[in-house]
Order: structure tokens, then sequence, then C-alpha cells
């Protein structure tokens, strides 16, 4: 990101590890959303700013403090980073570690994964070791995607047996979708429109599918519902008319979980009656992708013992030195985009 609504590439040099730190030889990434919200200027004004938080790699250097990690090993780094010495993290928010957004260092406060090398702070708590037998094209998805899509579904307060509604199967909605099953929900409705996204939904796990540019997505989650509205609606877009949606259909008592990043508009509006003017029970969670080598750890495991297989949302595959037009794909989301993974040489 050269400044708001430019980008490009350009040389820097190889970052070196503090003593607690490490550097990573990328061999691939994942483009984000969130990459272009930061582009538009989501997050602010950023200048000579190397995009990207999704990405595996080779450790390549490490300081002399780390201990689990050595150079040659295959490693994922989560998308949040933090500092685990943090106030933040020890208060029991370890992805926020100070300030809204203070673990999402990537493409933030600091250079991201779109290089040929990226640093990784705290090494020893923000790095996992991949399996030999999880390709990289697969574990990169635990970085972002798998952690904030079963974020929606913990922080949901999911019910075994329960009713959860997923709004927005974009890759972080799609997750949402496979970690509401894996949750235990008994019936699952995917919100969505684009044919390809609604078959993978229900790939993942969708009982349901809602086209709302067919029907009205709150008569027909009430119906299906029998009028009561879903336990957990998961807001998984990051647009003010979901997220009101989301509101509407869930029932007294339940929770509505966002994951959506608001990139524009000052407010989000919660619509007074449907939330029982104020004392329906109904909860709103947030949260920032969680991060650290333990989540990343348990994500892997999911992985590795095949209970899911993110891959299927892989539209698009490019070489990083097509990483220009790889990137115009995936902000624009022609050719029918899921999702775009970079390799490296």
């Amino acid at each position: 990101m050269r400044q708001i609504g430019q980008v490009g590439f350009m040389d820097k040099p190889v970052p070196r590890p503090g003593p607690l730190d490490a550097v990573v030889k990328t061999t691939a990434a994942l483009i984000c959303t969130s990459d272009s919200h930061t582009v538009r200027g989501g997050i602010g004004p950023r200048e000579n700013l190397t995009l990207g938080h999704e990405g595996v790699g080779v450790v390549h250097e490490v300081g002399e403090e780390v201990k689990g990690f050595r150079p040659g090993d295959r490693v994922l780094s989560g998308a949040i980073t933090p500092d685990w010495g943090d106030l933040a993290s020890q208060n029991g928010h370890p992805s926020q570690s100070g300030g809204p957004l203070g673990g999402f260092k990537f493409a933030n406060s600091k250079d991201g994964v779109f290089a040929e090398y990226f640093h990784v702070n705290e090494a020893d708590a923000n790095l996992a070791k991949i399996p030999d037998d999880v390709p990289d094209e697969m574990a990169v998805y635990c970085a972002d995607m798998l952690s904030t899509g079963f974020m929606g579904a913990e922080n949901g307060h999911i019910p075994i047996g329960g009713t959860v509604a997923v709004l927005a199967q974009g890759p972080v909605g799609l997750m949402a979708t496979a970690g509401a099953r894996l949750r235990g929900a008994g019936l699952v409705i995917g919100v969505e429109s684009v044919p390809g996204r609604q078959r993978l939904a229900r790939e993942y796990g969708a009982d349901e599918i809602v086209d709302f540019t067919e029907e009205d997505v709150v008569e027909r989650v009430l119906d299906l519902t029998q009028g009561q509205g879903v336990d957990t609606a998961i807001e998984a877009l990051g647009a003010d008319a979901t997220f009101q949606s989301a509101i509407r259909i869930t029932k007294p008592g339940g929770t509505v979980s966002n994951t959506g990043y608001y990139g524009e508009g000052e407010f989000v509006r919660i619509p007074r009656v449907e939330w029982g003017v104020g004392m329906a029970d109904k909860t709103i969670t947030t949260g920032l992708c969680p991060g650290g080598r333990l989540r990343m750890e348990r994500l892997l495991r999911i992985l590795q013992g095949r209970r899911l297989d993110p891959t299927p949302m892989t539209t698009h595959t490019f070489r990083f030195e097509e990483m220009e037009r790889a990137f115009e794909i995936s902000d624009k989301k022609i050719e029918d985009m899921v999702k775009v993974l970079i390799t490296f040489p």
C-alpha cells in the first residue's frame, strides 16, 4: 500500500529479528477483504505499508532468546500477533493487546506478509509448527479464516441442537458455518446470493440457504424457526443492513455474534423494537480474530484430523510476481472469486 487507494511493488530490506522474534521466508499467503478495507483507508492513512496478514513459510532467522523454533521449521503465524505481556492480554483479551486493534499488527502497525520475508514478534507465543501432513495451501487458512469464522461460532454461545443463521457466506462466513456445525448446531441457515458460495455453504454444513435477492431474510428465517428466531445470528459481512437483520432474526435471550469488519460509515444501528427496546436479553458479542500459538495449534489439529478442508474456497492461485493482478481480482470480487492464494518461490 503506497498510500490510500494505491498499491504496487517496492523493495525493502530483509527484516531482522529482535531477541524474542523470528523472520519467516514466505511460501504461501492469502488475500483478505480486510486488505481492501485498509487500502481504502479503513484504519486510516498508511504509506509504503506491506499488506497481508495470512501467511505461512519457513523460519529464516530467530532471535537469541527464541526457544521453540529454528531456521528451516515450517511455520504458521496467526493474523493477530499480540504482545503477550500487554495488560489487555493479561486481562483475558489477548488478541486486543492494547487498543481496539492492538494485536492486529500485520498491515496495520507493521509490515505484513505480502513479501518474500516477514517479521513475527514474540515467536514462541505467535508461531506454530505445521505438521508434515498439512500442506501450506491448507495451513494458511488457519491464520485468519478458520480462526475468525470459528470465533463467530464460539462467541455465539451455540447450544447443542440450537438454531444458527450465518449472514454472508464469504470465507469467514463459510468457516462460521463450518464452526456452527462443529459446535453442534441442529439447524444452520446460510444467507447468501452467489451460487458458488451457496454451494460451498452447503458443503460446510448449511441446512438451508436464504437468498436475500429473492426473499426477505427476516421473514424467511422466522419461518424456518417457527416464528421464534435463531439462538445465534453470526454477522460475517460488516454492513449496517446485515447487522440490523441479525438483530431482527435473533430470538429473545439469543446472541448476535459479530465477525464483520465495518470499513465504512460512522455508526451501525440497532433496530429498537426488535431489540426489545433494550430489554430483550439479546447479547451482542464482538471479537478480533484470535491469534497465538495455542490457537493455531488447535486449528492445525482440525486440519490434520481431516475434520475440515478449507481449500475448496481457493478459487484463484497466483505467483507472487502476479500480485497486482491477484489483488485486483480479490478487491473487485470478479471471476467468481472466493479466496485468492499467493505462492512464493
